[in-house]
Parts: structure tokens; sequence; C-alpha cells
């Protein structure tokens, strides 16, 4: 009987499908479940800390995705390594919760609970107003994250 390995990374999607580009983690998410990437799972989740650090338990490697409201340029993308340096809030201050992925993430460090590897993308988004669908420069940017998270992780995901 061949054993088949559990996978090791996790990528999540964070966001909501109401409130435009909010969205932006959530349409990366199923742009990379559209691939069938293998020894991966892919998660949507609304953001909330709590169930991000539940979420990771277990897994060595963790991709976050998410839109930010820095006031940057819509469709700017970010992209930090959690074990290199603390997620700025200033970046990820925009969260319908309290304790969002910034939060999560600064706890886990101090609580030892980070995964090996955890890596952030922020997507900047340029409309949080009630709706649905992407603006133009946002739904770009989703499609690049998409295709270099798809790239970055074939290796990792390939067993």
């Amino acid at each position: 009987m061949m054993h088949t390995p559990s996978p090791s990374l996790l990528i999540i999607g964070i966001g909501t499908d109401y409130g435009c580009d909010d969205a932006a983690g959530l349409i990366v998410a199923r742009a990379l479940k559209a691939r069938r990437l293998s020894n991966c799972i892919i998660l949507e989740q609304s953001g909330e800390g709590a169930r991000l650090i539940e979420a990771w338990q277990g897994f060595q490697s963790v991709v976050l995705i998410d839109a930010v409201a820095s006031r940057a340029k819509a469709g700017t993308i970010y992209c930090f390594d959690a074990h290199a340096q603390p997620i700025p809030t200033s970046v990820f201050a925009r969260s319908t919760h309290a304790f969002g992925v910034a939060e999560a993430i600064e706890l886990a460090r101090v609580l030892n609970q980070l995964p090996l590897s955890l890596m952030v993308y922020g997507i900047e988004g340029k409309c949080f107003t009630a709706g649905t669908g992407l603006t133009p420069s946002v739904a770009r940017a989703a499609k690049k994250v998409a295709e270099q998270i798809a790239q970055a992780t074939l290796t990792v995901c390939i067993a």
C-alpha cells in the first residue's frame, strides 16, 4: 500500500465576497484551487486571528493572502516573510476584526506557534464598500499573486 504524504503547505485566502476589493485573498485562493496543486490545502477565511492560528497548526509552510488598505496605489503587492520581520500593522491595519492578520501573527510569534515558513501577501485595495467584484487594478494584482504563489509552491507541493 502506498502512503500519501500529509500536505505540508497551507494556503489561506482571506476576505469577504461582499466588500469589493476585500475579496482579493479569496480570489487568489480560488485561482490556486483551480490549478489543483498537489500536496497543498487551500482555505478561505474571514481573517479572524484566532481562527488563523488554529488553521495553521501542524503545517510547516503557510501562505496568507489578504487585501490591505495602506493608502498605496491600488494593486500594489506586498510580500512579507513573517520570520524575517514583524508584519507591519500600517499595511494590515484594515480588518473587520479587532484581532486580525498582523495581530494573529505577532501573538503566534510570542507563543512560539508560527509555522516554520509563513509568507504573507497583501494586495492594496481601492474599494471596500458593499458590493461584489474586484476593481481592475486589484484583479490584475490578484492574478499576478496567484501566479507567483503557484510558481513558488510547485517545489513545495510536489512530493
